[in-house]
């Protein structure tokens, strides 16, 4: 039996889809559905439907696939199966993928008519573009053509045969740069505690603790163990569908954590919530209820998530500070230095919420170049004559 639905496309028209049972995939012996969509009406959809359940039981409909069936018909179908596979943050950054880069590229062509000639243009126009996510649109427009091939829309996916072009390192590019010790306390010498308590506050937890933007911007005092000096890092601020932000677990097993904190920052933590205290209770809020945030916003809310990156690049400018790093590389920074410091990689790695030791080891691998470079320079100073 048919199953009809309406979708909007990307442009706001309102189209049918048909849906229907084809019988079990002999390959997977799984379910297999035929879907058909771009129907202005649902009568069109009905009739549509009609066809291919008169071709299923003849058992030829392989020839009523559409000569007309776009890219945009078939990502609209795997969409529908994808999104119940994701969480919100990870469909809301694909959503953008998708509009923003793949299907302006393949959207409005026929599926059966794109070669991997045109596809392999697509990864060099997106590889001109950005540094980094070109492969990753590349994989989920991919995984669209993947899914044509499973339905029988198309024979072969025409991404296999792609050549995914590698961008050299440029001369003095460091993606492990981070700030040592004697470049944290020039920055945290550039932030008065008097005047600034929220925003010496979130540093000093991003560079002690190494945790992460979305954690630190979730965390509520129920997190903290005052007595034990520990902060449970459970949760994570992120960004949902249409860009409202939402709280999610972390990802990884590995993510959900309990942090020791040093006893100084534990120290001005108390400050920081006193001060919190009394600044919002003369905004009209009282930081004593459950689940208090440990930074809000003047509306005792979630910081947006650009917050911290805005915040730093205002001291960073206004005091010609360098290296120029994210926030993310303060994190880094945590890692770099707790290695520098003798902590073992085993532990870093669990304090940091790393399920894998290998990013861990790559930091470390970079710190061990600087120690030799600087042993080097020692000895060719030693021996100078």
């Amino acid at each position: 039996m048919a199953s009809f639905k309406q979708y909007t496309t990307k442009g706001g028209k309102t189209l049918w889809r048909v849906s229907v049972y084809a019988g079990l995939d002999p390959k997977t012996d799984k379910k297999k559905y035929l879907v058909r969509g771009g129907f202005d009406t649902r009568k069109k959809a009905t009739l549509a439907g009609a066809k291919l359940e008169l071709a299923i039981s003849k058992g030829d409909f392989e020839q009523e696939i559409p000569k007309d069936y776009f890219y945009q018909d078939v990502f609209n179908e795997w969409w529908d199966n994808y999104i119940n596979t994701v969480r919100e943050s990870t469909r809301n950054r694909v959503t953008g993928y998708f509009h923003n880069h793949i299907l302006p590229e393949f959207g409005n062509k026929k599926i059966a008519m794109i070669t991997t000639r045109d596809v392999q243009k697509a990864v060099k126009k997106w590889f001109k573009q950005v540094r980094v996510n070109y492969r990753r649109w590349f994989v989920y427009a991919s995984g669209v053509f993947e899914y044509a091939v499973r339905q029988g829309y198309i024979k072969t996916n025409p991404a296999n045969n792609v050549v995914i072009p590698k961008r050299e390192e440029q001369a003095g590019d460091d993606k492990d740069k981070f700030w040592d010790k004697d470049q944290l306390t020039k920055f945290f010498g550039c932030i008065d505690p008097n005047e600034h308590l929220d925003v010496f506050m979130m540093f000093r937890l991003f560079a002690y603790t190494g945790v992460r933007r979305g954690e630190l911007l979730a965390l509520e005092y129920n997190d903290v163990n005052f007595d034990e000096n520990t902060i449970t890092i459970n949760k994570t601020l992120t960004q949902g569908d249409r860009g409202r932000q939402i709280i999610q677990a972390p990802k990884t097993k590995a993510s959900r954590r309990t942090i020791p904190v040093d006893a100084e920052t534990m120290q001005w933590l108390r400050k920081w919530r006193t001060y919190q205290k009394q600044l919002y209770f003369k905004l009209g809020f009282n930081t004593l209820k459950p689940h208090q945030l440990i930074f809000s916003n003047t509306k005792n809310g979630f910081h947006s998530l650009n917050t911290p990156a805005k915040r730093l690049r205002t001291i960073i400018d206004a005091n010609h500070l360098t290296p120029v790093i994210s926030v993310h590389k303060f994190r880094h920074s945590f890692i770099s230095n707790a290695l520098m410091a003798g902590v073992p990689v085993s532990t870093v790695q669990k304090l940091v919420g790393h399920s894998s030791p290998t990013t861990t080891l790559r930091i470390y691998a970079h710190i061990n170049q600087e120690q030799a470079r600087k042993a080097t320079d020692s000895l060719a100073k030693y021996l100078e004559m």
